[in-house]
């Protein structure tokens, strides 16, 4: 368990410099609500970005979009509208998905990345 929270840490940082270079700015991490979390919150031009980041070591079963199903983005609309009522803002909110493929874990050396915009409503 702690070697996957550790992974997972590893992939929202990865994600997090990923965005850092797309020139987006980075808002939140980890913001947690009674409904879920959302791992990254960032701001790019007249978006608010809430982003789920997936991670996997392949995507032989199935591709890592496909575990935000929908209860999952619902999770994350509930939490997003509680960030949104504390942080108000005129801008217009997306939703976004991060795949990161590290097929040798936080070893492995260049990590792939796909970043979905606009994942879902």
């Amino acid at each position: 368990m702690q070697d996957r929270k550790l992974f997972g840490a590893w992939g929202e940082t990865v994600a997090g410099e990923y965005l850092r270079k797309k020139h987006y700015k980075l808002l939140a991490l980890n913001y947690c609500s009674r409904f879920g979390e959302i791992d990254l919150i960032a701001r790019s031009g007249k978006y608010i970005v809430f982003v789920e980041v997936k991670l996997r070591k392949s995507a032989n079963f199935a591709q890592a979009r496909d575990y935000v199903d929908r209860r999952k983005q619902e999770r994350i609309r509930a939490t997003a509208s509680i960030y949104l009522s504390q942080n108000p803002t005129k801008l217009q909110p997306r939703f976004d998905v991060i795949e990161i493929y590290a097929p040798e874990g936080v070893q492995t050396p260049r990590p792939e990345i796909c970043h979905l915009e606009d994942a879902f409503q």
